[in-house]
């Protein structure tokens, strides 16, 4: 059973993209909360070469019908040329939590 809750994950090469992307969701309603798990270390294949980074984690919290508009947000924000952008769903959750959510998530679809 899923809540119609989502995490979404995101990464940024530079902490100040994050705050500023993450900041910006918030403002705009996309995203009740966004925490930042920073230094990470990521290993992956790009464009044929293995490459290792130092990146900060996002973890966006909103409601799963705002994916769409979080996905337009991101191409025009985020400054990767395929950013990461994987919605894990909230299977459950606590019920005051989740109300503050659904309240802080108000962005017209």
């Amino acid at each position: 059973m899923h809540t119609g809750h989502i995490v979404v994950l995101t990464t940024f090469d530079k902490r100040e993209d994050a705050e500023r992307v993450a900041r910006i969701l918030v403002e705009r309603r996309l995203a009740a909360c966004v925490q930042m798990i920073a230094p990470m270390t990521s290993v992956y294949r790009w464009k044929g070469t293995v490459e290792t980074a130092t990146e900060t984690l996002c973890l966006i919290k909103t409601r799963r019908d705002l994916f769409p508009q979080i996905e337009r947000a991101m191409a025009e924000l985020h400054p990767y040329e395929v950013p990461e952008l994987v919605a894990l769903p909230i299977e459950m959750g606590g019920a005051p939590y989740l109300k503050w959510l659904d309240e802080e998530c108000v962005c017209p679809t």
